[in-house]
């Protein structure tokens, strides 16, 4: 799909950070304060993400996960912008920027932080998994 398409499909701030690694406003973010159950797949290529059973309220102010649903589906690199120090996370298949990981997660479940844009993301209800192709995935909410 071109990338005018892709922009009218999902909107201009889903298109702007995942494709221009932006940043919605912190606790602006649909899935900030949101704990339905269902995954969260990438907004470009549909890709499977994160499990809402691993989504916890960090306040951050962005939704935040500690474990993707499978790590194959994500890449990580060193991010230097804005003069920090951190670790990038994107969809292995579409390459779109999702957020940033931590390491200042809870202990208690492998001490990770993944602190992921809402606009990154598309969120599938538990009971509309099957139907959109993703009822592999419901033994791991």
């Amino acid at each position: 799909m071109d990338k005018a398409k892709l922009r009218q499909k999902i909107g201009d701030l889903a298109y702007e950070v995942p494709q221009n690694a932006a940043t919605e406003r912190a606790f602006t973010g649909k899935y900030d304060d949101f704990f339905e159950k269902g995954i969260y797949v990438d907004v470009v290529s549909g890709q499977p993400l994160f499990s809402s059973k691993d989504k916890y309220d960090s306040g951050c102010g962005w939704p935040a996960f500690t474990r993707p649903i499978a790590k194959e589906n994500l890449t990580t690199k060193a991010d230097y912008s804005h003069f920090m120090s951190r670790t990038e996370v994107k969809s292995s298949q579409a390459d779109s920027h999702l957020g940033h990981v931590f390491s200042d997660g809870p202990k208690e479940a492998g001490g990770m932080r993944y602190c992921i844009n809402s606009a990154a993301l598309r969120f599938i209800p538990a009971d509309k998994m099957t139907a959109e192709g993703y009822g592999e995935y419901l033994d791991r909410l």
